[in-house]
């Protein structure tokens, strides 16, 4: 998951206790069968006026594999996501640049749906300046939804899923990323879970999820579909801020060769 490292989640690794994807996933497993069964996926990171890939397609394959374990998945997104896929997926949409009434919004929506988990993909987190800034470090306050409350005022567990530093839940290991060209993000989680690109590890917590059912619930994702339909949508890479089909600036046949290492790993191929 981490074995490219290209912006620095091999060494903040060692900041994490072992076993972070396997307790994330009994997270997620847990929360499908207990509560209400709701899970919230917030994702979404603003690039120029549209959104990144990296996110949105790791959140749609959660989404796809909680929904099959009986579970209620929620993408929670702001504009131009939300409108975007909203015919197409249980969608919860979050006020653009609406500092004033973060924390009522985020209240509001977690007395409304009542989740049992909160997860969090590649979205970006507050850093001590109040601020979001993207990889370039680069102020997109303007632009973003806050799904930080969500997590800070959360009753049930939260994971985050992060590949550079400023990613929601990336304050759990916020004193590691001081040596990386990053503008950390300070908004913790109970789970935080680092990949080097944030949409592989959502496939690796469904080979595990996977393995603890005894179905392969990998053998049926078609990635490049999915980055089709999210280009068809408007999305860009976050790299390269072009419309093409890749992730983080790498072609989709990596991803399909990772997760059919996942597979293996899980003992379906």
């Amino acid at each position: 998951m981490v074995a490219r490292n290209p912006r620095g989640m091999k060494t903040l690794q060692a900041a994490l206790e072992p076993g972070y994807f396997l307790r994330a996933a009994r997270l997620v497993e847990k929360a499908i069968t207990s509560g209400t069964g709701t899970v919230l996926i917030g994702t979404g990171f603003p690039v120029d006026e549209t959104f990144e890939t990296d996110g949105p397609l790791g959140a749609i394959a959660l989404y796809h594999a909680i929904v099959r374990l009986g579970g209620k998945p929620v993408l929670v997104c702001g504009a131009p996501l939300a409108e975007r896929i909203k015919t197409d997926f249980n969608i919860y949409e979050i006020a653009v640049a609406d500092c004033e009434n973060r924390l009522q919004e985020a209240q509001q929506a977690l007395d409304l749906l009542q989740p049992s988990l909160i997860m969090s993909i590649e979205r970006p987190g507050l850093n001590i300046d109040g601020q979001y800034c993207n990889m370039r470090g680069e102020d997109i306050s303007a632009r973003c939804a806050s799904f930080d409350h969500f997590l800070n005022m959360a009753d049930c567990p939260t994971i985050g899923i992060g590949d550079g530093g400023n990613e929601i839940g990336m304050g759990n290991v916020v004193d590691a990323l001081a040596n990386l060209n990053i503008k950390p993000s300070i908004t913790r989680c109970d789970e935080l879970v680092i990949a080097d690109v944030s949409n592989w590890a959502a496939h690796g917590l469904i080979a595990l999820l996977s393995a603890f059912q005894g179905e392969d619930m990998l053998a049926g994702w078609d990635n490049l579909n999915v980055l089709n339909y999210l280009s068809g949508h408007g999305s860009v890479d976050g790299v390269s801020r072009k419309n093409t089909l890749t992730e983080d600036g790498l072609g989709s046949e990596l991803s399909e060769e990772l997760i059919l290492n996942l597979r293996k790993i899980a003992g379906f191929c």
